[in-house]
């Protein structure tokens, strides 16, 4: 069987056949009929700013599904900030692209939402170390998606081998709680000696110690067994077992400090959220982070008509007319007609991505999560203590 997992196919994709079947039916009924007009159409969420910033990402698959196709593209950088009115633009006849957009906004939608969330745990304890521990809760597919979208938002790193494979990156982890259990309560320390002796010297001797016992006893035990080759200790305490977790955290540190154990760090994971990152950045030294990200809601964009053979157009409830968006400079977003003056000082932020089907955008991800940094800092999103 070529596809035993029943994924759409990237075939499916680049020939649009990855569609709703309403987008056919209207390439039937337009060839039918002899109609193809000149549109504009433009990716947006908000029609207006409300206040409330979401990262943009996904364009470079967007790049890839246009290629070649006769339209041009206008779009956000990757990494950008918005808040509300047109991140992406497609001029050109309709029928070049009609059965795209499905793939066009899922390509935009749910990644903008992983990124949008990473940013969030990322801005919450800016100087820890984060990292994207999600990828279980997606379709293997998609894995690489929610890891691209994690480091662009500047987490340090994931967990995900196939996607580290894609991304060119090496996938981070020690041990779960299965290792644990394979050993046996009261064999902790044989577990934790037989990882230090078989897994590669490069990776951090991090041992799990919540397993059987109380974490304060698992990791005393922990830092007794492995002495200095010991980097730390993660709690992965259950919800259901946490009570307060700040104060588990401290009396952890407390009892390894008292024992001439102060080099270990602590790692915590287990159902964190923003919140619960500035909670703890005081007191841990590093987090791992999964279903906040996964479980982020895709950013609800749709595609809509807004000029037709060079008349502005619109559904009842858009807003008619080819439009841009500029960042100003005291870090605000601004919607506005496209003909029209932007806002003194302001850079208008939609970009040339396809000229008649060729790619004249070129991007990598460090500088996307570059951008991702110096546009949070600029509009104030989730600025450290908020």
């Amino acid at each position: 069987m070529s596809n035993p997992f029943g994924t759409v196919s990237a075939e499916a994709i680049l020939d649009a056949t990855a569609t709703d079947a309403y987008f056919e039916r209207t390439r039937t009924t337009l060839e039918h009929a002899g109609k193809n007009p000149r549109v504009v159409a433009e990716v947006t969420a908000d029609q207006f700013s409300t206040g409330a910033f979401e990262v943009f990402t996904g364009i470079r698959d967007v790049a890839t599904l246009f290629e070649g196709r006769s339209v041009d593209v206008d779009a956000l950088a990757d990494g950008r900030l918005f808040d509300g009115g047109p991140v992406c633009r497609i001029e050109g006849d309709y029928l070049a692209f009609a059965e795209c957009e499905t793939s066009l906004l899922g390509f935009l939608s749910q990644p903008s939402g992983f990124a949008t969330r990473a940013l969030e745990v990322r801005r919450a304890a800016p100087d820890s170390q984060v990292l994207s521990f999600g990828a279980r809760h997606v379709h293997p597919s998609i894995a690489s998606v929610v890891e691209r979208a994690a480091l662009l938002a500047g987490l340090d790193g994931f967990s995900h081998v196939a996607a580290g494979e894609i991304l060119g990156r090496e996938a981070s982890g020690t041990m779960p709680h299965a290792l644990m259990f394979c050993f046996g309560e009261g064999e902790q320390a044989a577990a934790w000696e037989a990882f230090d002796e078989a897994v590669p010297a490069d990776v951090p001797r991090i041992a799990l110690t919540d397993t059987f016992w109380d974490e304060k006893s698992e990791s005393l035990l922990a830092a007794e067994t492995l002495g200095e080759r010991l980097d730390g200790v993660r709690l992965d305490t259950t919800g259901s077992r946490r009570g307060d977790f700040r104060h588990i955290v401290r009396e952890v540190r407390w009892e390894l400090d008292a024992r001439g154990f102060e080099d270990v760090k602590i790692f915590c994971s287990g159902g964190l959220d923003a919140d619960a990152l500035r909670e703890l950045r005081d007191v841990a030294d590093g987090f791992g982070v999964g279903s906040h990200i996964t479980g982020a809601p895709a950013v609800d964009f749709s595609l809509d008509i807004v000029e037709l053979d060079g008349k502005p157009v619109s559904k009842r409830g858009k807003l008619a007319g080819v439009k841009e968006v500029y960042r100003t400079p005291d870090g605000g977003h601004h919607v506005g007609l496209a003909d029209e003056e932007g806002p003194n000082g302001a850079e208008p932020l939609l970009e040339p991505l396809i000229r008649d089907g060729e790619v004249v955008r070129e991007g990598d991800l460090e500088a996307a999560t570059e951008r991702c940094h110096a546009d949070a800092e600029a509009v104030g999103f989730g600025r450290p203590g908020e």
